[in-house]
């Protein structure tokens, strides 16, 4: 079989080119002053556009080597991606657990891995497949996916990550007949959600998801928290802009007001997204369920007015947790979400306002609402 080997130049050279005047040189002046680097963003490159090649960056922008795979080892991670390796699916297309070895990839330790294949007829393409290599590629952080490599052949395109073992917030905050997730834990989840967020905002080069959502937060096995899916991710304002304006992209329900209205995208329009997450760790509810009542079937629009009222608490949480949370803790958390999912973006946190205000609750010593249990005996006094 005859492949093409993906590269930061090949990538590059047939999709983009820096917008210089001097392409080569600069973007090396770019990359390396000092001996460090500033990260390759999208606003960077021209899609459209047809440049010159630049150097390969795949080692120089991420201080670590981003495999390129072919699609043959691919299919034998995956066992040729056998339906019973699919572990989800997403707008991108599947994602199957596949093994990699030293025999497959020499250099790469063994390990479990997740490999998302574009679905060619769905509505991602190559600029959501770029935008993940131009972002995970460069981006590390403790609370982001981990981005091990990619493949492009033909119209093929590939990612692999690190493989996440208890797979999307979604499915374990909605999942049927098993233990609801614990307060504690919910609480790790939001707080490592909120780090990874606060680093992304605060990079040199800002960072908007654009699409932050209990699917694209993934959890490994102690639960830590971590970010996915950057195919709509785009640089946010930076010098003297307040916005970037872009066309309107996200998942109904997680969306800004002020973004769905105008186009106008901040870090606040991410910190909009992260209130509604925070708001279904708490009440352990879907954005829209119409299996419930109508006017509760709206989350956001429901639950919104009663997180000012604390009396009115006990009415949103989660009753799987029966009762087991700490009383002021569970305060403090609605009142950070309500502050989070305000109409206007100025009134809204910043993600590192949003860690200062959860750190302390992690572990938070204070008085549970145990459940009530009515306990009846029978004539002889014994316990039925």
């Amino acid at each position: 079989m005859i492949y093409k080997k993906l590269t930061w130049r090949s990538i590059i050279s047939m999709f983009s080119c820096y917008k210089t005047k001097c392409p080569l040189k600069e973007a090396k002046k770019k990359i390396s002053k000092q001996g460090s680097f500033q990260r390759l963003s999208l606003s960077d490159i021209s899609i459209s556009s047809s440049g010159q090649a630049i150097d390969d960056l795949s080692i120089s922008l991420v201080g670590q080597k981003l495999y390129p795979f072919t699609l043959e080892e691919l299919r034998e991670a995956t066992h040729d991606f056998c339906w019973s390796n699919m572990i989800g699916e997403g707008g991108f297309g599947p994602v199957y657990k596949g093994f990699i070895d030293d025999k497959i990839k020499p250099g790469l330790k063994a390990q479990s891995v997740a490999v998302k294949r574009l679905n060619l007829d769905g509505m991602q393409g190559h600029r959501e497949w770029l935008a993940e290599i131009i972002f995970l590629g460069q981006l590390k952080h403790p609370n982001l996916v981990n981005l091990l490599g990619y493949c492009y052949e033909d119209e093929h395109r590939l990612l692999v990550y690190e493989y996440i073992p208890r797979g999307s917030l979604e499915c374990q905050l909605f999942r049927r007949y098993t233990t609801a997730l614990p307060w504690s834990t919910r609480i790790k989840i939001a707080l490592g959600a909120a780090k990874g967020l606060a680093f992304l905002h605060e990079a040199d080069k800002p960072v908007i998801c654009r699409d932050f959502k209990t699917s694209n937060i993934l959890l490994d096995s102690d639960y830590t928290a971590k970010l996915s899916d950057f195919g709509f991710a785009k640089d946010g304002p930076q010098g003297e802009d307040t916005h970037v304006t872009t066309r309107i992209i996200g998942t109904q329900g997680y969306a800004a007001p002020e973004y769905i209205m105008t186009g106008h995208l901040t870090t606040k329009s991410d910190v909009y997204s992260y209130g509604v997450v925070l708001l279904q760790l708490i009440t352990g509810r879907r954005i829209m369920d119409k299996n419930r009542p109508s006017r509760e079937q709206s989350l956001v629009e429901w639950a919104r007015p009663l997180l000012r009222d604390q009396r009115k608490l006990h009415q949103i949480i989660d009753p799987r947790l029966e009762g087991r949370f700490p009383i002021k803790g569970a305060h403090k958390v609605a009142a950070l979400a309500h502050k989070c999912l305000s109409h206007h973006s100025q009134p809204r946190p910043t993600m590192s306002d949003v860690i200062n205000i959860l750190e302390p609750l992690q572990h938070f010593d204070d008085a549970f609402i145990e459940p009530f249990v009515f306990v009846a005996a029978n004539q002889d006094g014994r316990i039925n």
